[in-house]
C-alpha cells in the first residue's frame, strides 16, 4: 500500500468519536497485512548507499498506547504508518530506502506530555529510553538514539541526561520545541542547557503544536504549518535569550530545514541585528548564529526550501532525515536525488555531516 493511500484511508475516517477512530484503526491493521515488505537484514542491501538518517521516530509500545488514546480524545488524524510501526518495519524501509542507520526519537506532539502527572512523565521518559537503548543493542549497526528528558523539572531532566548518555551512551538527547508554552530559551531551562554544554551534547530539537497555537485552523492540518513555526520559535528563543551564544559547545540540530527560520533570518537580523544588545546574544551577527546550528532535510527537500537553506548555512551543517514514519524514507531520498546541487554535497548530506556530527 502507497503512503498516498494510507493518507486518503485516515482522511475518509469516521473520528467523531473514539470508538469510530478506534474502529478505523482494526481497519488499518487489517491492511498492513497486504504490505509486502522486504525481509529484515543486518545491513543494508544497497552495501554502496551510506547514509544515516537523523530523524527516525520509533514508538515503544507503552508510549504508542498513550498517544493513540491521546489522539482518540482529541480526533487527531495519523499520518503514514504510526498504527503499525515496529522495530521491524523500519529495519525494512530503511533497507528497501539503502539507509545504513538511523538515530532514533520520539514522536512529534504531544511528545511526552499527555496530560499526565509528573511522576508518570518522568517514568514514561525513561521507559522509552530503555525500549530505543535495546533496540540499539540488538542492531549496534542500524540504530541510534537521541534520549527523551522528562523536562517537568531541573532535577528530574538532570538525572536522566546522565542515566541516557553515561548508561545507555545515546548519541545525543532529543527535545521538543516547547514544553506548556515555555520556549527552550527561557531560563527555567538554563541548568539543563549548563549540563548538556558541559557535555558537549548533540540537542536535537522535534517540533510540535504549541498549546497556544495547536487550534488555531485556516483549513489545514497542525503539521502543514504549525510545526515548522515552532521550529523557528525555539531557535529564535534559544537566539534572543542568549542561549545560543552562552553554550557554544552544544551541538544544535533543528528538523525540517529549521521551520521557516531560512526564510525569515533576513528578517530577525533586520529587527534585532542592530540593536545595542546585540552582540550579547549574538556575538558575531544574527546569521553567524544561524550558521552555526545544523538542519535536517525531513519534509524539506523541495527545491525552494533547499536553496533558501543553502544560501544561509553551509552545505556542511545539512543531514539527512526522513521524518518516518510520518514520512516515507525513500521519498525523501529521491527529492534529495533530484536537487540541482553537487553530488558530492548530496553525498555529505545523506552520510559524512551525520557522521561528523554524532562523532563521539
Amino acid at each position: 500500500m502507497k503512503d498516498h493511500q494510507f493518507r486518503a484511508l485516515f482522511a475518509n475516517c469516521d473520528c467523531q468519536s473514539r470508538r469510530g477512530f478506534l474502529k478505523h484503526l482494526v481497519k488499518v491493521g487489517a491492511l498492513s497485512g497486504c504490505l509486502t515488505l522486504p525481509s529484515v537484514a543486518q545491513t543494508p542491501k544497497n552495501n554502496a548507499s551510506k547514509v544515516i538518517d537523523t530523524h527516525h521516530h520509533f514508538f515503544p509500545p507503552e508510549y504508542q498506547n498513550a498517544w493513540m488514546n491521546w489522539a482518540a480524545q482529541r480526533k487527531t488524524p495519523l499520518v503514514g504508518d504510526q498504527a503499525i510501526w515496529s522495530p521491524e518495519k523500519s529495519l525494512a524501509l530503511m533497507d528497501q530506502a539503502g539507509v545504513k542507520k538511523s538515530i532514533l526519537s520520539l514522536a512529534s506532539t504531544p511528545g511526552l506530555w499527555f496530560d499526565l502527572p509528573p511522576a508518570e512523565v518522568i517514568q514514561l521518559a525513561r521507559n522509552c529510553n530503555d525500549y530505543g537503548a535495546d533496540m540499539v543493542k540488538k542492531y549496534p549497526d542500524r540504530f541510534g538514539l537521541f534520549g527523551a528528558l522528562p523536562m517537568v523539572d531541573t532535577e528530574s531532566s538532570l538525572k536522566e541526561i546522565s542515566y541516557v548518555l553515561d548508561m545507555l551512551n545515546a548519541d545525543g538527547i532529543g527535545l521538543q520545541t516547547n514544553y506548556g508554552d515555555k520556549w527552550p530559551g527561557d531560563p527555567v531551562f538554563d541548568p539543563v542547557f549548563k549540563e548538556l554544554n558541559r557535555r558537549k551534547a548533540v540537542v536535537y530539537f522535534h517540533p510540535l503544536a504549541a498549546a497556544c497555537c495547536g487550534r488555531l485552523n485556516v483549513g489545514a492540518i497542525t503539521p502543514t504549518l504549525e510545526v515548522p513555526h515552532d521550529t523557528t520559535r525555539a531557535v529564535v528563543s534559544l537566539l534572543l535569550k542568549g542561549t545560543l551564544a552562552k553554550y557554544r559547545d552544544i551541538k544544535w540540530l533543528f528538523s525540517h530545514a529549521g521551520g521557516t527560520i531560512p526564510m525569515l533570518a533576513g528578517r530577525i537580523d533586520y529587527f534585532y541585528g542592530h540593536q545595542d544588545k546585540t552582540t550579547e546574544f549574538a556575538p558575531n551577527g544574527i546569521e553567524a548564529e544561524l550558521r552555526r546550528l545544523y538542519y535536517d532535510t525531513a519534509n524539506a527537500t523541495h527545491p525552494s526550501s533547499m536553496a533558501a537553506l543553502l544560501k544561509l548555512i553551509p552545505s556542511s551543517q545539512v543531514v539527512f532525515g526522513s521524518d518516518y514514519p510520518y514520512v516515507p524514507i525513500d521519498t525523501q531520498l529521491r527529492a534529495l536525488d533530484k536537487l540541482d546541487i553537487s553530488n558530492q554535497i548530496k553525498e555529505d548530506i545523506k552520510y559524512q555531516n551525520a557522521q561528523a556530527l554524532l562523532k563521539k
